[in-house]
């Protein structure tokens, strides 16, 4: 931990030494106090004290508080020393509020910059026992969310987006989870031969996922894991001890709720922290798994594994492959599937996705399965606000905009959707705009000489039923 409170002090007395003209050396002792509050506060935020955490706050900070703080790690538990410590995580720092306002006066990013470096050392932290607890996890999403909020309401891009440019962005097809989503040619391995894209950061990633649309407790749920795969990415870094675990995944839910889009960023936030590679995004179904022949399933589903590796395979409507008894062929994919998985736990996530109650016929189907996806994100539907805004947020992706009659009509539809199984969420949305596009093209085709306001302008003409 030494060093990496040390790379945080310097960090953060540089970025306040280049706001204040002074040395760094000069803010040094600033440094210091916001390191120790940190570091505290993810110590004692599950109320548990393990003699490692102990130690590592008091090798690393202690020797540079004033006065030096060196004691043991049992005189800190004696004299309450931690406690009520995780109560600075409730709100961000003085220091970062301050960096947060200069960045506001000067467009710089200074504020990126601490968020960077404390998320870093509050993951440092957490890694210092060998499974980081849920208290401790939970106390780093909400510091996490606290930041972030700080950085919004400041009107500041938060670390992975690029800075904000008056340019609109280019016209681009319509996507089915509003401001950050997924396409068909996203989600299909790459040739064999293509050349890779850089990696991603997390913070990239996770700024794109943070813009989607709704999908709250799939955003924590996501967030949590993220937070432990980087908790072990460190301990491995320092060769220490690291406990196995699945990283494959069961999402349930109805179409359209996001499954896909949140596989493909999640495929690249295990590049980012090491899970796996290369970070794509392979999908399926029983159609490409299964053959009417004895011996074709396997060679079938043993390709699309294959090209599966280094990156997720998402399985949709997985529970397809468990019915039709025993001596269907199903049986024999699902028998390839959970072997192949024993062969690659290391170059390979799996995320099965599907209805709720069926899915749990599909863990059932195989022993092997029940070991592996131990992990289930539930996908509700969205509320009708949330699909307005995907349907605003389409228009606004493709340089359409809606006159206020045309709102009423799109809040009328989705309102008036009924919400059965199968309810199509976003991919009725799409379908709902795609439809408005189209009839807005018939309305505006005989005009001579369309302004661009007519070109762009959906009115409640072109809203209408998508079977119509």
């Amino acid at each position: 931990m030494t060093r990496d409170v040390r790379e945080f002090i310097d960090g953060i007395a540089n970025e306040l030494g280049a706001l204040s003209g002074r040395d760094p050396s000069a803010h040094k002792a600033d440094a210091v106090i916001e390191a120790s509050n940190l570091v505290a506060a993810i110590i004692a935020a599950d109320g548990r004290l393990t003699d490692s955490e102990l130690d590592g706050y008091l090798d690393s900070i202690g020797p540079l508080l004033e006065p030096p703080l060196l004691t043991s790690a049992l005189y800190v538990r004696e004299t309450d020393l931690f406690s009520r410590r995780d109560e600075w995580l409730a709100e961000p720092s003085v220091l970062f509020d301050l960096l947060v306002k200069a960045d506001q006066r000067h467009g710089t990013r200074r504020s990126n910059r601490y968020y960077e470096l404390a998320m870093r050392l509050a993951h440092v932290t957490a890694a210092t026992d060998l499974v980081p607890s849920a208290g401790e996890l939970d106390a780093i999403d909400a510091y996490r969310t606290r930041l972030l909020e700080a950085i919004d309401q400041a009107g500041l891009p938060r670390p992975g987006q690029p800075d904000p440019t008056p340019q609109r962005a280019a016209p681009a097809a319509p996507s089915p989870v509003g401001k950050a989503t997924t396409t068909q040619s996203d989600s299909v391995a790459p040739a064999p031969d293509a050349t890779l894209p850089p990696a991603r950061s997390v913070d990239d990633v996770m700024a794109e996922f943070d813009a989607l649309i709704g999908l709250a407790n799939v955003k924590a749920e996501v967030r949590r894991l993220t937070s432990m795969l980087q908790v072990q990415q460190i301990r491995a870094e320092r060769g220490l001890p690291v406990i196995e675990t699945s990283h494959h995944l069961v999402f349930t839910g109805n179409p359209g709720t996001g499954k896909t889009t949140v596989a493909r960023l999640l495929s690249q936030i295990y590049r980012a922290v090491g899970v796996v590679d290369k970070g794509h995004l392979v999908e399926t179904d029983r159609s490409k798994l299964v053959a009417g022949f004895v011996g074709q399933t396997a060679l079938k589903t043993l390709e699309t594994l294959e090209a599966s590796l280094g990156g997720m395979l998402l399985i949709d409507e997985a529970y397809a492959l468990a019915r039709g008894g025993d001596n269907d062929f199903g049986r024999e994919a699902i028998d390839t599937l959970v072997k192949f998985m024993e062969d690659h736990r290391d170059d390979l996530a799996i995320v099965a996705a599907g209805y709720t109650e069926e899915m749990g016929d599909f863990i059932d189907a195989n022993p092997g399965l029940k070991s592996r996806f131990t992990r289930t994100i539930s996908f509700p539907d969205y509320t009708d606000y949330e699909l307005v805004d995907i349907f605003l947020a389409l228009g606004d992706k493709s340089q359409y905009s809606c006159s206020d009659d045309a709102l009423a009509r799109v809040r009328h539809f989705v309102s008036a959707e009924p919400r059965t199984r199968g309810f199509g969420n976003a991919r009725f949305v799409r379908n709902l705009f795609e439809t408005a596009i189209s009839h807005q093209a018939q309305r505006v085709a005989p005009l001579s000489d369309p302004s661009n306001e007519q070109l762009t302008t959906l009115t409640a003409a072109d809203i209408a039923p998508v079977d119509a």
